[in-house]
C-alpha cells in the first residue's frame, strides 16, 4: 500500500513538472508576469492568497523546485507582513507533510540512500535536541529538502519539528519576502543573501548548540 501511495504521488508531481511551460520556474517569467498577478490579487484578494498557500505548500511537500521563486512572489503581491504570514504557514505545514511523507512512505529508501548523513543527523539530535534542527534550518548543513527527509526518521514528534522549522525558517523568509518587494530590480536570485547576511545567519544558527555546550562544559 505505502508503494502504490508513493507512486501516486511521484506521478502526479511529474505531470505536474511536466505540463508547466519551458521557463516557468525562473526570475525572468516571474517577474514577466508580475503586473498581471499584482492585478490578479487587487482585483481577487482572497482567491489569490488561497491559490498561492495551496501552490506553496504543495512545492514545499512533494519537494518541487522553485519555492524560492515563490517566496519572493509573495512579497511582490502580498507585501512584507501578510506575505509572511502566507509563506511562513505554507513552508512549515509543507515541510512537516514531506517529513511525515519520509518517516511513513519512504523510510527504508531513505535509511539505504542517506544511511551515512542519517548517523549525523541521528547523533546531533539525540546531543542537542530540537536545537539541532533550529541550527540545521537557520545555517543548513543539508538541504532544506533532504532536512525534511532525514528529520522523518528520528524520534522528533510532529508539532515540535513544526514549530521549530517555523522559527528556524522566518529569518530567511522575511529577507526573500522584503527583497520581493523589489522583484523587478532583481537580476538573479544571487544578488538576494549577501555573504555577510549568510555568515549572520550561520552564526543564529550556532548560538544554540554553542549555548548547549557551554552549559555542559560549566556543569562537569
Amino acid at each position: 500500500m505505502r508503494k502504490i501511495i508513493f507512486a501516486l504521488l511521484v506521478i502526479a508531481v511529474a505531470l505536474f513538472l511536466f505540463l508547466l511551460p519551458p521557463g516557468t520556474l525562473s526570475l525572468q517569467a516571474l517577474q514577466h508576469s508580475q503586473a498581471q498577478l499584482v492585478h490578479w490579487h487587487a482585483q481577487h484578494p482572497m482567491l489569490a492568497a488561497g491559490a498561492f498557500f495551496f501552490c506553496y505548500f504543495l512545492t514545499a511537500a512533494f519537494s518541487i523546485p522553485g519555492a524560492t521563486l515563490l517566496t519572493l512572489l509573495g512579497g511582490a503581491m502580498f507585501g512584507l507582513v501578510q506575505g509572511t504570514l502566507l509563506v511562513a504557514v505554507a513552508a512549515t505545514g509543507g515541510a512537516t507533510v514531506a517529513m511525515l511523507i519520509s518517516r511513513y512512505l519512504l523510510r527504508d529508501w531513505v535509511q539505504r540512500r542517506f544511511s551515512r548523513m542519517m548517523e549525523k543527523v541521528n547523533q546531533g539530535v539525540q546531543r542537542d535536541g530540537g536545537h539541532y534542527l533550529f541550527a540545521l534550518r537557520l545555517a543548513p548543513v543539508f538541504p532544506f529538502v533532504l532536512v525534511n527527509l532525514l528529520m522523518g526518521l528520528t524520534p522528533m514528534g510532529v508539532v515540535r519539528y513544526a514549530v521549530i522549522s517555523l522559527l528556524g525558517m522566518l529569518p530567511a523568509i522575511v529577507v526573500y519576502i522584503n527583497t520581493g518587494r523589489q522583484l523587478s530590480q532583481l537580476q538573479s536570485l544571487s544578488d538576494i543573501l549577501s555573504p555577510g547576511m549568510m555568515l549572520m545567519f550561520a552564526l543564529l544558527g550556532l548560538l544554540p548548540l554553542a549555548s548547549r555546550w557551554l552549559v555542559r562544559l560549566t556543569a562537569k
